[in-house]
């Protein structure tokens, strides 16, 4: 599926950017999503960076029949109603891996909102690992990966970072987009 998906987008006249960050673990961001098709972009970029990518998944998913190909395909199933949450399951299973990318969509939907979900800062500076900026940008015609951004905890100043990075990306859809802000800096916490 990743060598197809590389295909289709090369074929009608995507350009990859960028390189595969140098450590052997990190968080990539993948925004702006506003599309079902962001996930095949997802799909070739794994294929061209030769990414380690994992995804975060409910439990209930990686059950028979489809439990097996649901991890081999990268999945992480993960308990949400546990008194380990998420973002610590997550953080334990970096420190397992040897090799690892964290492939999140930060926006959480494709439907335009408020805020980023934290869960992908949080397990980054949690694992303590870098968030990797990763795009799909329709205006352009372009799939890539951007700087590694190693988290300081100052969640503004990180966010600034970010936020400086996506700016003029565009999504499939850019009335959908979520702006690259946590519901914490309004908020005022600092992870």
């Amino acid at each position: 599926m990743n060598r197809l998906a590389l295909w289709w987008f090369r074929r009608r006249g995507w350009t990859m950017v960028g390189t595969r960050p140098s450590q052997a673990k990190y968080v990539v961001a993948g925004a702006p999503h506003t599309s079902n098709s962001d996930f095949l972009a997802f799909l070739a970029a794994v294929r061209y960076f030769d990414i380690p990518a994992r995804y975060i998944g409910k439990h209930t998913l990686f059950r028979w029949p489809l439990g097996a190909l649901m991890r081999r395909l990268g999945g992480i199933p993960v308990r949400r109603h546990t008194s380990q949450g998420l973002v610590e399951q997550v953080v334990a299973e970096f420190g397992r891996a040897g090799e690892m990318a964290l492939v999140v969509a930060p926006e959480g939907t494709r439907s335009k909102g408020e805020y980023w979900h934290s869960g992908f800062y949080r397990i980054a500076v949690g694992a303590g690992v870098p968030i990797v900026c990763g795009f799909v940008d329709y205006a352009t015609k372009t799939i890539g990966l951007g700087p590694a951004i190693e988290p300081t905890g100052d969640v503004r100043a990180d966010m600034d970072r970010i936020r400086a990075f996506y700016a003029g990306k565009r999504g499939r859809r850019p009335g959908q987009e979520t702006p690259p802000r946590l519901r914490e800096e309004d908020a005022g916490i600092e992870d």
